[in-house]
């Protein structure tokens, strides 16, 4: 498959996904982006435009961040990292956007990893 065509597909499910889910002040959309290199996990309150916490492989909280990458062992240390920082924050409940990403491999071990930590999804 040509790669314009993946990126294209790609963005609509993106797009399809944010159509129905929808942060807020209460329960914001814990948004997963996992690149190349790193993951990303931010708490986002859509009502106002917000980011209310948020936490990667190369966030300075991180436990020997020099040896995370976007594998499956990092995605379960970022996922209890993220719920511990919406804890702090006084996040309980969230909207899981998984960003276009199947729900397997490791947004399923970031997902798990969080729930297990505290946060209900």
């Amino acid at each position: 498959m040509r790669t314009e065509l993946k990126q294209r597909l790609s963005l609509r499910r993106r797009w399809r996904i944010r159509k129905k889910i929808t942060g807020t002040k209460e329960r914001p959309r814990m948004s997963v982006c996992i690149t190349n290199q790193n993951i990303y996990v931010q708490f986002i309150d859509d009502g106002s435009g917000v980011t209310l916490a948020s936490t990667s492989t190369l966030s300075k909280a991180a436990p020997d961040r020099d040896k995370l990458a976007a594998n499956a062992a990092s995605a379960k240390v970022v996922g209890s990292l993220a719920a511990q920082a919406a804890l702090a924050k006084g996040i309980k409940q969230v909207i899981f956007d998984r960003g276009g990403n199947r729900y397997h491999g490791k947004i399923k071990v970031l997902a798990e990893s969080a729930r297990e930590a505290g946060l209900q999804f």
